[in-house]
């Protein structure tokens, strides 16, 4: 199988969760998660044509806020310090659209991340080391983050943004797989 990665230009100004009510916040945050990731394969179609394209995207959740990823260091303290203690939701959607431009699939993962206490000096030593920034909600569990993360329910591969079970089960029922 060729696989190649491609990252199409996508404006994520205007992604933020306004909604009152938890539960209907929640189900908002999922469909923008759907919704990007279907854009991102959309995006995706010319770059690559007649191949089958993969799309995701993952949205970091705290009390019906979504945390984007932080635009200078002082939102990057301010995340962490929202995270910090607390348990929040990880949201990674996936759309894989076939060679014909048909959706074949639509779906994402929902996990429950706990941070551990965080002191201000380990949230300034983290946001000093650069690992914050380009990242939803301010860190990468697969990387220096990943000493601040107590536990994580659900999928671990989707909380560092690919939901692997999930994009597996997809390409061997379509046979992209053996």
């Amino acid at each position: 199988m060729d696989l190649r990665f491609v990252k199409p230009y996508m404006d994520m100004a205007g992604f933020s969760c306004e909604s009152s009510r938890l539960h209907a916040i929640r189900a908002e945050t999922r469909l923008k998660a759907l919704r990007v990731a279907r854009e991102k394969a959309t995006a995706a179609l010319p770059l690559r044509p007649g191949r089958w394209i993969l799309g995701a995207d993952t949205v970091v959740e705290i009390d019906g806020v979504i945390l984007g990823k932080p635009s200078d260091q002082s939102a990057a303290r301010t995340m962490l310090s929202q995270l910090s203690g607390r348990t929040h939701r990880v949201i990674t959607a996936v759309s894989l659209i076939a060679p014909d431009g048909t959706v074949q699939l639509d779906d994402a993962v929902v996990s429950h991340v706990r941070f551990r206490r965080l002191s201000l000096q380990d949230i300034d030593d983290y946001v000093k080391s650069g690992e914050p920034f380009d990242k939803a909600g301010a860190y990468a569990v697969q990387g220096l983050g990943g000493k601040h993360v107590e536990s994580v329910e659900g999928s671990y591969s989707s909380v560092i943004g690919l939901p692997l079970e999930l994009v597996k089960e997809a390409l061997t029922t379509r046979g992209l797989l053996p």
